[in-house]
């Protein structure tokens, strides 16, 4: 196996979050998604703190740290910014829930892969603010 630099993780975790931000706001937001509909509020909340974690934790792990406190501030933002990303995935989890009615189980071959995707993404982003909450306590970014 070979050792990956910490940092290089970090960069590619970011990278990572960024895109399941965007591609959830797009699917979801575009009337493309399969299953049921999602509330406009958690959809705004989880695009909103996910851009926001996005560029404030992007900022701090590319800024050196100075041992300053609001480089330490800046990082805390970007994190609680990830978490709350992450809890919000976790509520539009949700929609893929089964429901109750008649017409229910009217579902096509693409539900399977839309709900793989989803899971993949959204436990991602918050294995990532593991990572990086981890990584932020002990220095390491």
């Amino acid at each position: 196996m070979i050792p990956v630099p910490s940092s290089l993780a970090v960069y590619a975790l970011t990278a990572f979050c960024a895109v399941v931000v965007v591609v959830t706001r797009w699917i979801l937001g575009s009337g493309r998604s399969t299953g049921h509909g999602v509330s406009p509020l958690v959809l705004g909340a989880h695009t909103g703190a996910g851009l926001l974690a996005t560029v404030v934790w992007t900022v701090f792990i590319l800024i050196p740290a100075d041992g300053k406190a609001w480089h330490s501030a800046l990082g805390a933002v970007g994190l609680g910014a990830w978490w709350v990303t992450g809890w919000f995935g976790v509520l539009l989890l949700g929609r893929w829930l089964p429901s109750r009615g008649r017409h229910s189980d009217a579902r096509d071959r693409r539900w399977f892969l839309g709900l793989l995707l989803a899971v993949v993404g959204h436990v991602g982003v918050l294995v990532s603010g593991v990572v990086f909450t981890l990584g932020y306590l002990f220095g390491a970014v």
